[in-house]
Parts: C-alpha cells; structure tokens; sequence
C-alpha cells in the first residue's frame, strides 16, 4: 500500500517516475494520497476493519505535508498534467473529507479520550483557565499534555519522581508551560487544581477519600467540584474518592465507553468519507481520460498561434510607428480572435464524461481536426489508447 509519507526513493519506483498510472493503479493512488481511504480491496479487508479509525486520523493529519510531496514529485520531472492534477484533486479531496465528515474529531485513545471528557466535564468557560495537574510524566502522561496543548491549554504542573523527563516534554512541547514539582508536594500541587490527570506504575493509589477530602474546594466557576481522571492501571485514583461530593471521579473503565462510542462513530465516518472518495474519483477519471486528446489540442493550439504572431507581425510592420499601448491592444485582440474561434473545435476534442458525446464521436473530431489541419498527430495510439480506458469503465 503506498502511504503518503513516501520517500523521494520511494517515488523513483513508481511506475515511470509517476508520471504513467494506468488503469486500477490511479483509484489505489489518488485515494492513498487523499488520506482518507482507499479504492482498494484494503478497504473492505479485515484489517481495515480494524485499523480504519487510526488510518484516517493519521493520513488526516498529514494534509499540511501533501504541498511538499507534490514539489517533490515535481523534482522527479513527473510534473505531466496527469501527476501534478492528481495531486491537487487529492489534496481537495482530503480537505472535503475532513470538513463534511468530521472524521478527525472524537477520541479514540485512552488519552485523548482523558481529556475530551475533562473538557465535557468542565463549563466552556473554564477550558482554557482550569489550573491542571499531570501526575506522571511517563508516555501517556507526554499524551496527555499532547492533546491538551491541542485544545489551547497553555500551563500545566507536572508530578514526577524525577525532573529529567520534565524537562524532555518541555523541549518538546514549546507552547505550553510545564511546571515540575517533585512527588513530595503531589497532595500541595492537587489543592491548587481543578483537574487532576494520574498516570504512575504506582501499585497503589496515590489518592484516597481520606486525603482528598481535606483538598480545599475548586471554584464554582470551573464547575464546583475537582476533577480526577485515572488513566493508570493500577488505578492511582481511589474508587471510593468518586463517593465526596467535592469530587468527580473517572478511571480506564468510563474513558473505554467514551472511546468505544467515537470508534464506532469514526467507522461510520469512514464510510461516509469512502463515498466522498468514490464521488471525487469518478470526476479525476473523467479528467484524466480528457487528456488523450491533448496532444491534438496542444498541436491545434500550436498552428493557431503561428499563424496569429505571423500575422500580427506583418500587421504591425504595415501600420509602421505605434505606440506600446496600441501594440498590446492588436496583441490582445488576435489573441481573443484566436481563443473564440478555438473554443468550439477544443470542446468537442474532450471526452470527459461532461456532455452526451459519445467516444465515436470525440474520435471522430479529433482525426476531422488533424486532416484539416494536417496536425499529423498519432492518431492511432491516441485512439487505441481512448478506447482502452472506455473499455476498462465497463
């Protein structure tokens, strides 16, 4: 499956340098590259099943990259109308995807889906103000202030036994500042939050009723009552805290519920995002199929414009003298002469799927053009080529 971190190396294999995709090939690439699904039996394979909602969240995030391996392909010489198109479609694609599904929202890990439900938990008012205290400094204490930094949080105190991986998540995350207390003032540092994040190896909890309900009262304007969420196992948060009522109290269990139900969400999402694929993917092919008959167009486009510039310059050569207002003003004129007289033969030169013209039809004009003209283009590779693809969407 091709992924759209590919590697400069990993162009280089593709079929011609990318720029010669042929048949099944162009579904599998354009919906890879769009990030959000795929056209082929990957969709529908067990694994898919599995890993969808993952996949999706990733390839979605990577949509700021995609300009860069579009520059990058074009450093290949794969810059054909074909390759550069193909890109482009799969960026708007992508954005399409994200926008009318949504499919980027709702957690689906255990830490993402800590600090979702804090937020739900919290006035909207108090989102950005809470005080917040990790418990933690370990890899889902790291996600944990991850996903916090995403949703605009701009300080955090951190518990930890040692300040070296502090200080290793302040290098890290630069918008945020990251507070390191040592576990001595753990029980301090709980007094002066609103929310309270765990995440130790600790086998035993570190907060009980009997310590937390001396913790002095939060404001009613974070919504009255402290927040505790227990994403270690073992537990570090105490079943019984749950049971003061200046507490609110959540551990693996509840954030598992919260997960499972975005999961299913984000399935039902894929689907709706594969749909999006499928509808864009008919319209690239029909593009893609339009640029057959461009090097009739190109050759068209060629003649016109010997003719208009030869003209133009004896014209200019006659009138003698004039000034370079008057020269752009015959120069543009020629040019809209040639460009409306050009507009019918053009559009009955593409077979896109646009109109009721029939490929018997777009072949026909196009060898009518090239005998009128005497364009001597292939017509019998263009030709043979046109009706291999009619062939294949049948």
């Amino acid at each position: 499956m091709l992924s759209l971190c590919l590697s400069i190396e990993e162009l280089k294999k593709l079929p011609n340098g990318c720029q010669r995709l042929e048949g099944s090939q162009f579904p599998r690439f354009l919906s890879t590259v769009s990030f959000c699904t795929t056209k082929t039996q990957h969709a529908t394979s067990s694994r898919y099943q599995q890993d969808s909602n993952h996949w999706f969240l990733e390839k979605a995030k990577f949509l700021p990259k995609s300009n860069k391996l579009l520059k990058s392909v074009k450093e290949l010489q794969a810059s054909e109308e074909t390759s550069v198109g193909m890109f482009k479609h799969a960026i708007m694609v992508g954005k399409r995807v994200r926008t009318e599904t949504k499919i980027a929202e709702g957690a689906v890990s255990v830490s993402s889906a800590a600090v979702e439900l804090a937020l739900m938990k919290l006035p909207q008012s108090a989102h950005t103000t809470a005080r917040v205290l990790l418990v933690g400094a370990g890899k889902m204490g790291k996600l944990v202030i991850k996903h916090i930094v995403s949703k605009g949080c701009t300080k955090i105190v951190v518990v930890n036994r040692s300040i070296e991986k502090v200080n290793a998540l302040r290098e890290e995350f630069k918008d945020i500042e990251i507070i390191y207390r040592p576990v001595d003032d753990m029980m301090a540092c709980a007094g002066e939050a609103d929310v309270i994040f765990t995440s130790t190896s600790s086998e035993t909890p570190l907060f009980v009723k009997e310590n937390v309900i001396d913790l002095p009262p939060v404001s009613p304007d974070v919504g009255g009552k402290r927040l505790f969420i227990d994403i270690s196992v073992p537990r570090n948060v105490g079943s019984c805290v749950k049971d003061l009522e200046t507490t609110k109290a959540y551990n693996v269990d509840d954030l598992k519920e919260v997960v499972a139900a975005n999961r299913e969400d984000r399935l039902r999402k894929a689907r709706d995002a594969q749909n999006i694929i499928d509808e864009e993917l008919v319209l690239f092919e029909a593009w893609r199929d339009s640029l057959e008959t461009v090097p009739t167009i190109r050759k068209l486009r060629a003649y016109a414009e010997r003719i208009r510039t030869s003209d133009l310059e004896k014209c200019l050569q006659k009138i003698g003298d004039v000034n370079n207002n008057t020269k752009k003003a015959v120069e543009t004129l020629s040019r809209g002469i040639v460009n409306k007289l050009l507009h019918g033969p053009l559009q009955h030169l593409r077979y896109d799927g646009s109109d009721d013209r029939t490929l018997d039809e777009t072949l026909e004009n196009m060898h009518a053009l090239n005998r009128m003209f005497s364009l001597e283009t292939e017509i019998s590779v263009l030709e043979e080529k046109i009706r291999a693809k009619v062939e294949q969407q049948k």
